[in-house]
Formats: structure tokens, sequence, C-alpha cells
């Protein structure tokens, strides 16, 4: 790829992953020859596909107008090896993530690489999408709302609680995001997490380095469908807890929960703190959140000897920093009043 003559008209990379993408690939690879500014190379990862993924991409390749690179895995990697791969072989100042069944907006490559370009310090930027059905037909939804990265959630971010926001769920996704060649060395390899998957991860390393944003404006229409490896559908809702069951039940099987929830926020604090190693703010929030769970998850047997932790963290307005976005007014003064009695 060639140098830049303008520093301020930077190398772009998209990086691609496939695996049997035939029925939408092509629609996808038009969309990136419709960009204002084009890339100035396509990386490819094929996952082994069976189908005519690889033809597909053959013929895009003889006649595009930049580079493209088709590297084909011999065995299959997973969709976040798959991505792992694909960055590492990414030659671009800038980077963007593809996946292979979308469509994105003429304006996307340019509008994304300017914000780069007059936000220095970030190092990620992503943006919102237009959930489609499979024919790219409009569901009148935006991708921002099943993730519950409403307006409010949005305000926290900019008040610098990008950390606290991803913890309570990934709200980045890959293919609406780009960023800078110089983050590879923090971000891979991508470690092997059972709540995230590889645009999780980017999130939350970016959150803990402080060098995250979004941009507001949709630039790409998210195609559902159902042989989609990562979708929007919502997780299943957990086993409901009757009244008379939460005053019954032995208190160990009452902190089970949180102690789960305590060992996971742990092992992804580690894997962060091996990446940020220097105390940042997002890593503040991290810690105070980590402090939060412990205290929830190791309280005593007898009441009494409860009151004085729980009030604690009541008091620091820590049941209310972690309750559920939508949870009622009183939900943070039920879950201090569960800890204490159950």
């Amino acid at each position: 790829m060639a140098t830049p003559s303008d520093p301020a008209r930077p190398t772009l990379s998209v990086a691609l992953c496939t695996y049997n993408g035939e029925a939408y690939l092509d629609t996808q690879l038009q969309s990136l020859l419709k960009q204002s500014r084009l890339p100035d190379e396509l990386v490819v990862c094929d996952d082994d596909s069976t189908d005519q993924t690889r033809t597909i991409l053959e013929k895009f390749a003889a006649g595009a107008p930049f580079p493209v690179s088709i590297t084909r895995n011999e065995a299959r990697l997973g969709y976040n090896k798959n991505f792992e791969k694909a960055l590492s072989l990414c030659n671009g100042e800038l980077i963007f993530i593809c996946d292979q069944d979308d469509y994105w907006l003429p304006e996307k490559i340019e509008t994304l690489s300017a914000y780069l370009m007059q936000h220095p310090q970030t190092d990620l930027v992503f943006t919102n999408a237009v959930i489609t059905d499979s024919k790219l037909n409009d569901t009148g939804r935006l991708f921002w709302d099943t993730v519950r990265f409403t307006a409010p959630v949005r305000d926290r971010w900019r008040r610098g609680e990008a950390m606290e926001v991803l913890l309570d769920g990934n709200r980045v996704m890959g293919c609406a995001s780009a960023l800078r060649r110089r983050l590879l060395p923090v971000l891979l390899p991508i470690p092997n997490l059972p709540n995230y998957i590889y645009d999780g991860w980017l999130g939350l390393v970016t959150a803990a380095k402080g060098t995250i944003d979004f941009y507001e404006k949709p630039l790409l229409w998210y195609r559902t469908h159902e042989k989609q490896q990562v979708g929007t559908r919502p997780p299943e809702a957990g086993k409901a807890v009757s009244l008379k069951d939460r005053f019954s039940r032995p208190h160990a099987e009452k902190l089970e929960p949180l102690v789960s929830k305590h060992h996971e926020l742990n092992e992804l604090y580690k894997l962060v703190c091996q990446r940020i190693p220097t105390k940042t703010p997002g890593i503040g929030q991290f810690e105070r959140r980590l402090s939060h769970y412990a205290r929830r998850s190791t309280m005593p047997d007898g009441r009494i000897l409860r009151l004085g932790p729980v009030v604690r963290e009541l008091l620091a307005g820590n049941y209310h920093r972690y309750a559920d976005q939508e949870a009622n007014q009183y939900a943070p003064y039920l879950a201090a009043l569960g800890d204490l009695v159950e």
C-alpha cells in the first residue's frame, strides 16, 4: 500500500470476515464500491466457507478499484479469532470492521475517517445502525435502541462514564466501528470471554484507555436474518424468584448470583489491566464496581453484621449506580433491603 503524501488523509483498510455468506455478500461488497471515500485496501479472512463465498470474493477482487487480499483459513477459527486475524493483516492507519451481510451508506468511510482525524485522541469510534429485515427493508428500529444505548445513557457517557456504561452491557458493534491501527498491539490477541465477543472487548479496552467515542448518525443498514452468527436477539430472562423463596432460601443461595457476577468482573478486570496497566478513570470505574460486588457477594450470615456494609454502599450511591437502567426508583432500595434481610 502506498504511503499517503498528505498526513491529513490517512490510509484506510476494511477488514472483512466471511463464512458461507453467499446470500448477502455481494450486496455488502457493492456498498464498498459506492463509498464517497474508497478504502486503500480490503482485507478478507474467509473462515473455510463451503458455499460460493470465495468465488464471489475472487470475482470482486478482479475488478475492484483497490487492492483486495483474500486469506482462507484451513480450519474454522470462529468469528472472534477470524476478526483478530483480519485486523492483524491490515496495513491502513485507520481500519473499518466489516460484516458480510450488511450495507454501508455511501458516506460511512468518509464520515468516520474525518471524525477520527478531527479527534486525534480517539482510537475507536462507533456509530448507530438502521435495523432491516433480510431484504434490507427498514424495520423502524435502530441498533442503539436494541442495546439500550438511549439518550440518558449517552449523556452518562459524555459525563465520562463510558466504562460504567459498557459494563452494564456492550453497546459497540464491530461493523459500525472504525479504529486506529496503533491500537492493535493493545487489543490483540482477543481473549476468550464467556459473555463478550470481539467488539465488546474492543469497547472495554478503549474505555479503559479513555479513547473511545460514538457518532450519533446511523451509517449502515444492519441486516437481520436467521443465519447470522451474532444478532440483536434479546438475552433470555433469568428464572424469577418468588418473595416467599427470597426469605426462606439459604443465605448462600441468595449470594450465588452475586458471587458469580463478582467472579466474572474480576476475571475481566484482570484481563483489561494486562493491556492497560496504568490507572485511568476507566480503570477506576471498573474497580469501584468490582468493590461493590465484592461487598455484596460476601455479606455475612448475621443480619446485624450486614447493616454496616449495606448502609455504606447505599450512602455511597452504589445501589443506585448499578441498578438496571430500566428499573424503577425503588429498585436500589429493594436491592439493599434484600442484602440486609435475605
